[in-house]
């Protein structure tokens, strides 16, 4: 994804017309007489209608320039580019119930009503943490040059800046509303990923407070290193569509927790690995079709625009998707004898995430081979957890993890310059040398770093805070659908 269009630079005003949803809040309060400090808890709960009205105002008062301005073709360009960025952040956020339905699937019956409340929950979380403070400190203006970065609270939604833009006959110009949708739902994708490793053992509250910290700092201060014109940026790393700034975060913070933990009981004796089979493989494959159309949103919609390469990075992503399942299959039944279910849905998985970072930057050839090789990884890497003692129940750092590092990695091998055809070679197996993997590598190395860091601080000062992360032995056999929420998925149906 590219950069997000900033906001122009603003000046102090004194009257609340004036003001921006930034500073509006603050001159309404100073207007009020007799605001005191032990009345400002009931002054505060005022503060969402005034947003509202300020953003009423905000949106109609200070756009230079109106759509009607535009040539036809400036109009249409900048209607089709918001357009299919709001549709492509709809399959986004659709991808919510596929993410919620493997997960479920790939569990057993007692835990889920747990992880569909979680994966639907932590979406409203995310929105509004990254509404409040995660959206500018990820596209904000410069704190720390290359590092961090900052905007103030909230989002602004004046769309002046994208019209002028458009009448300046640039493409690309995106509202600020539009895009902040776009990203939020990327934001909230990398949370739900955590809820799969840490599935069927951790507490509700404490997840969700680790997520609100996720989405609100961890993960979009990462981010700025990218898609903000960061280091990384500076460097020539390239992530079109988050390959590690979105999945591989997403799963170094659930492999974190998921350590921390430990593995549910029964699934290891005497050290070795014990099957935990899914309570319903149907929703679960279902929940995989649902990934596969919603990450049509997530890799063409990284384009940002409705131009000439969307079809191009629909078709990577697909043959991506398809040589990850086959890969899956061919070696999940030579080393079980027969196909697995569960390994064709991660292998599908597999190959989105692989293609990820380089959907815009694959032959077809190179994607379907980028794809195949993380269907093969995922097999491997599931094995390895269990034969290292780590639970984890869908597989999720084994999919978003593992193959979102490789699919960072492979285009340093052979990705190539651009869409177009004849692009020159970049990677090192294509005449691009070795600088590109090197760039690759540091890039997938400082999120694993930064994401294993931050996340053991905070998991640990919230289960320090709560009196642990994990519920009790007691309530994890009995399933956290009674202990945690008082309900059952399916009351009319017995255990088996």
């Amino acid at each position: 994804m590219t950069t997000a269009l900033q906001s122009p630079p603003r000046r102090t005003t004194s009257r609340l017309q004036d003001a921006s949803l930034l500073n509006g809040p603050m001159l309404l309060l100073r207007s009020i007489k007799g605001f005191r400090r032990s009345q400002s808890w009931a002054w505060l709960a005022s503060i969402p209608l005034a947003l509202l009205g300020l953003g009423v105002f905000t949106f109609s008062a200070r756009a230079e320039v109106a759509l009607s301005d535009l040539t036809g073709p400036q109009a249409a360009a900048f209607l089709a580019d918001n357009l299919w960025l709001f549709i492509a952040t709809i399959l986004v956020i659709f991808m919510n119930a596929g993410f919620a339905m493997v997960e479920a699937g790939m569990c057993r019956q007692k835990n889920a009503v747990n992880i569909l409340a979680k994966n639907l929950f932590v979406f409203a979380l995310a929105v509004t943490a990254y509404w409040v403070i995660g959206y500018s400190l990820m596209y904000g203006g410069s704190v720390i040059d290359g590092w961090l970065y900052f905007q103030g609270l909230f989002v602004d939604p004046d769309p002046s800046g994208a019209l002028e833009c458009a009448a300046a006959g640039d493409t690309g110009c995106l509202v600020p509303a539009v895009d902040f949708l776009f990203q939020s739902a990327f934001a909230g994708t990398a949370a739900t990923i955590v809820s799969g490793l840490v599935a069927e053992r951790v507490k509700f509250g404490e997840f969700v407070v680790f997520s609100v910290v996720l989405t609100a700092f961890i993960y979009p201060i990462a981010g700025s290193w990218q898609w903000n014109g960061g280091w990384l940026s500076e460097l020539g790393f390239i992530d079109f569509a988050g390959s590690s700034i979105v999945h591989s975060v997403g799963g170094w913070a659930g492999l974190v927790g998921a350590m921390l933990l430990g593995p549910r009981i029964g699934k290891f004796v005497d050290g070795k690995a014990q099957a935990m089979p899914g309570h319903n493989m149907a929703i679960a494959t279902l929940g995989a079709l649902i990934l596969w159309i919603g990450w049509y949103g997530f890799n063409p919609g990284s384009e940002l625009a409705m131009d000439q390469y969307v079809a191009y990075v629909a078709v990577t992503t697909t043959l991506a998707a398809a040589g990850g399942a086959i890969a899956a299959t061919v070696l999940s039944t030579i080393t079980s004898g027969k196909p697995d279910l569960t390994m064709i849905i991660n292998g599908i998985l597999a190959g989105l995430v692989s293609i990820t970072a380089g959907c815009g930057n694959m032959t077809f050839a190179g994607s379907w081979l980028a794809g195949a090789v993380g269907g093969l990884i995922v097999v491997v890497a599931v094995a390895a957890l269990d034969s290292a003692g780590i639970d984890d129940p869908v597989g999720a750092f084994s999919v978003h993890g593992v193959c979102g590092v490789w699919g960072t990695v492979v285009i340093g091998l052979w990705g190539v310059d651009g869409m177009d055809p004849g692009a020159a070679g970049i990677g090192l197996l294509n005449g691009g040398g070795i600088s590109q993997f090197l760039i690759q590598a540091l890039g997938a190395a400082a999120y694993g770093i930064w994401t294993v860091i931050t996340c053991w601080i905070a998991w640990q000062i919230i289960g320090g805070f709560f009196g642990g992360i994990r519920v009790s032995e007691a309530e994890e056999t009995q399933g956290l659908d009674i202990g945690e929420h008082g309900m059952e998925a399916y009351p009319d149906f017995a255990s088996s």
